[in-house]
């Protein structure tokens, strides 16, 4: 018997992963044969675990917190959207047999904000909190979409500066504190906050009037940016479930060349979790 196509997230913590299930249902909407897995792997050993996993003859690998820049490091080549992130969150073994590391984050986000929500970005003022990994992978898609301002907003500000210098300045960089009496249409959580129940330090009245929060992550239980969203009357206040499921479908179309219904997994997931 012929063995399975082996896939795999890769992270730490991982415990909390839905990519195991959004894998599994993927294949059996698109009727593909795969083996998909979750691992916990810290920064310290993703060399060797991506090695020996690919070694095995692991034909893909999803990278999450907090891997994705080593991953970016580990590709043999990497897409022009991974480049521009210095980040990966998708790697593919090519026929080849070198690794193509990709980024699909961006694209996911702005797929599910834009058409499972109806969020347009053209013309709004948004904020990113957060100068990592997370943030660059999203930056140029959002930056595509036109906003009036984008503004990127890190604990320590010489992050962000970094961050907009490597980016030709395309966007504003502040600390937390230099918030103050400003106010955002669009405010994304890119911080690790989330995955400790906690929360950026953040000024009131920073979302405005009919205003959107989105957090990149998602807990089976409203995170601690989604409450201070609703706290703040938020019009919608959002974790990262679609955008987990929307660039897992493009990771998806990389490695199987099919491209699965992203808005019956998201329904599925977000009913078994209310």
């Amino acid at each position: 018997m012929k063995n399975l196509d082996s896939y795999a997230v890769f992270g730490s913590p991982i415990n909390h992963s839905q990519s195991p299930r959004i894998h599994k249902l993927f294949a059996e909407q698109t009727n593909q044969s795969l083996d998909y897995f979750a691992q916990e792997v810290t920064a310290e050993d993703f060399v060797t675990a991506a090695t020996d996993f690919f070694a095995r003859g692991g034909k893909g690998l999803n990278c999450t917190v907090p891997l994705k820049e080593l991953a970016f490091q580990f590709a043999d080549k990497t897409t022009p959207r991974a480049e521009s992130a210095k980040a990966v969150n998708t790697l593919v073994k090519q026929k080849d047999g070198l690794i193509l590391g990709d980024n699909t984050d961006g694209i996911g986000l702005a797929n599910d904000l834009i058409f499972n929500h109806g969020i347009e970005l053209n013309g709004k003022r948004v904020l990113i909190l957060g100068a990592g990994g997370a943030t660059r992978g999203i930056l140029y898609p959002l930056l595509d979409q036109q906003p009036d301002c984008l503004v990127v907003a890190n604990r320590t500000i010489e992050k962000a500066l970094t961050l907009a210098y490597e980016f030709n300045h395309s966007f504003e960089s502040s600390g937390y504190d230099d918030l103050e009496n400003q106010q955002f249409d669009i405010i994304i959580n890119a911080t690790s906050a989330s995955l400790t129940n906690e929360l950026p330090p953040l000024p009131e009245n920073l979302l405005a009037e009919n205003g959107i929060c989105y957090d990149l992550f998602y807990s089976d239980q409203p995170t601690a940016f989604v409450h201070w969203g609703n706290l703040q009357n938020a019009r919608k206040s959002l974790d990262g479930l679609g955008m987990l499921v929307e660039q897992a479908s493009e990771a998806f179309a990389l490695w199987r060349g099919v491209r699965p219904d992203t808005k019956a997994v998201i329904d599925l997931l977000g009913g078994m979790r209310s």
